[in-house]
């Protein structure tokens, strides 16, 4: 793999679901900063955000949480460009800036450019943003420098083998998605290995979907042990040997601490295990879900506001417990 700093341990603290004010708008700092400082405490630095994550607020909150309030040498930070808000080349200089003020980094560890997929190359190729960023790391404002990645396999290669500047990059991996045709999870992450390249894993546990499974694909899990769902997806992801760094989105202490005991004496998953995950997998296929790992990178576009990701929240509801007065509620609430 390519030589680039790697945390000791593999657990990053994602920002992009943090947990929220009465509102359900508003980040609750206080919150944030109580759950960083246990992560910090068990020995985890990565901490994993994007200009865009919160409406905007995540890269404040994780100054307020973290930045301010820590030697800046006891952490990482990773955070990214986003495509969608580059509309001429001066843009990309300008954003960057603003993630330094707001963060109040002074650097950032890990720096990505955001979500690259083969309709977003224009921009990013076409306002030179590669070379924008190896120039950063020359002045030492980038440590490492790679991308986020939603498309195919193919397009994948093509873009490793036309940058290989590119020193990482980050991949929606789980087991669900592993042999997925529309994600390609598996074949992407043998892109990755083939360029030699290291992997960070987002959405190991899909959103949430992995962490509440229907009852039958629990059961196949709990006939193994009492770890729970979540902790079966975090270690799939973590097991692969080009996968540095698995990125979870915590939203409360619950899942923090589930993470910090799965994650603080990592073991990779047995041969035995691996079987395990691949009956569950096939159990979870029969229920037909709509895939989504609620992102909520679809809202922002939709003409007419509509929540995309609580509606099919509902409907997976539905179709995994049968409709009832939950997935009702939760369709009414999606309104």
């Amino acid at each position: 793999m390519k030589d680039i700093t790697m945390p000791s341990k593999k657990l990053g603290f994602g920002l992009m679901r943090l947990p929220l004010k009465e509102d359900g708008v508003t980040i609750d700092t206080e919150r944030t900063a109580a759950m960083a400082d246990e992560f910090l405490k068990k020995g985890f630095t990565y901490f994993d955000t994007a200009y865009g994550y919160h409406g905007g607020e995540s890269e404040r909150a994780l100054k307020k949480a973290v930045i301010e309030r820590h030697p800046r040498e006891s952490f990482t930070v990773a955070t990214k460009l986003p495509a969608w808000m580059i509309k001429e080349k001066a843009d990309v200089d300008k954003i960057f800036n603003d993630q330094l003020e707001k963060t109040g980094a002074g650097y950032f560890d890990y720096y990505l450019l955001h979500a690259v997929s083969k309709d977003k190359l224009d921009v990013y190729d076409g306002f030179d943003c590669w070379n924008y960023c190896l120039e950063k790391k020359k002045e030492g404002k980038i440590k490492h420098f790679g991308f986020s990645f939603h498309d195919t396999a193919a397009v994948l290669d093509e873009i490793l083998t036309n940058h290989p500047e590119a020193e990482f990059v980050q991949l929606q991996l789980n087991y669900l998605d592993w042999d997925n045709d529309a994600v390609q999870a598996k074949l992407c992450y043998e892109v990755a290995e083939k360029h030699n390249m290291p992997v960070i894993v987002m959405e190991p546990v899909k959103g949430g979907t992995l962490a509440r499974l229907p009852e039958s694909v629990d059961a196949i899990f709990k006939a193994k042990s009492d770890a729970s769902a979540a902790s079966w997806a975090i270690r799939f992801a973590a097991s692969q040997k080009n996968v540095f760094m698995v990125l979870s989105g915590m939203s409360d202490e619950a899942q923090m601490n589930d993470n910090i005991a799965t994650m603080e004496d990592f073991q990779p998953l047995s041969e035995c295990e691996i079987e395990t995950v691949n009956k569950a997998v096939e159990e979870y296929k029969s229920f037909n879900t709509v895939p989504c790992t609620a992102c909520r990178y679809c809202t922002d576009g939709c003409p007419v506001s509509i929540r995309i990701p609580d509606v099919i929240s509902a409907l997976n509801q539905a179709k995994d417990y049968g409709l009832g007065a939950k997935a009702r509620r939760m369709y009414e609430k999606a309104l």
